[in-house]
């Protein structure tokens, strides 16, 4: 069966050609087809470009692409105002999210960009209040004994001291990217892919921070975390966010340090 499908829709343009990444459609007597040996990567450019909806991939089915003129797009303005707007929260009410939003979440993070489109990056949705507890006892129990406890003293003092989560701030959800443990991109799509995640989470009225401490601790050789979520043995913990409903808002955008850039003409 073809990969690449052209109907008479096609006016034989060759965008879907010039704009392949991976060079696998060239031009033939009744339009674009695919090159001898040619290896898609499923990233739907060619599907996505045709002004005609001539073309269709079966590694990116026109059927499931959707009409980008539907929707306006941002000014730069707001555009920067979205982006400013996302702030890391550390303090969550103390409600559950319902299911819907989470899949929300983990779906939009899906369609983030990842090398050589390769995704491959899985989702587990952790919903259990005492199972984010308990990871958060075994993260202080492993690095109490770990040789960068002084790069964290403060968050175990906190943690026994006083009763401060600093692995979790308290949230009521993680979400746990996982990826096959031979993945050569898994950490970078995994980045992209919660990055996705924690954009489009204010806009379910959610707040979101990176469990950087669990994620350490959780990806160390022999670390009993990924038996606690029952993650295969075949795959590794490449990223985690909390994710709750925030406990205050915020009245400002905060500014970043100046700018440092280099124009190189």
């Amino acid at each position: 069966m073809s990969l690449i499908t052209v109907n008479e829709n096609c006016i034989q343009c060759g965008l879907c050609i010039e704009e392949c990444p991976v060079y696998v459609l060239k031009m033939g007597e009744k339009g674009p087809e695919e090159a001898v040996g040619a290896n898609c990567n499923g990233c739907g450019h060619c599907v996505a470009i045709c002004p005609t909806s001539a073309i269709d991939n079966a590694k990116a089915p026109l059927a499931l692409q959707v009409d980008a003129h539907e929707f306006p797009k941002l000014n730069p303005q707001q555009a920067e105002h979205f982006l400013r707007s996302r702030r890391s929260i550390r303090n969550y009410q103390n409600k559950p999210v319902p299911r819907e939003l989470l899949a929300k979440l983990v779906n939009i993070a899906r369609l983030a960009p990842t090398a050589a489109n390769s995704q491959g990056i899985s989702y587990v949705v952790v919903e259990n209040k005492q199972l984010i507890e308990k990871a958060a006892e075994i993260t202080i129990q492993i690095a109490e004994n770990s040789p960068v406890r002084h790069l964290i003293e403060a968050a175990i003092v906190g943690y026994r001291e006083q009763g401060l989560d600093s692995v979790f701030r308290g949230a009521p959800h993680v979400i746990i990217a996982i990826a096959d443990k031979n993945s050569p991109f898994a950490r970078n799509n995994a980045i992209s892919c919660l990055t996705y995640l924690e954009l489009f989470a204010p806009s379910l009225g959610l707040g979101t921070c990176w469990a950087g401490i669990f994620e350490h601790f959780a990806a160390m050789e022999n670390s009993p975390l990924p038996n606690l979520f029952n993650i295969a043995e075949d795959k590794m913990i490449v990223g985690a966010v909390m994710v709750g409903y925030p406990k205050y808002s915020y009245k400002r955008l905060v500014d970043r340090q100046p700018l440092d850039a280099a124009y190189i003409n």
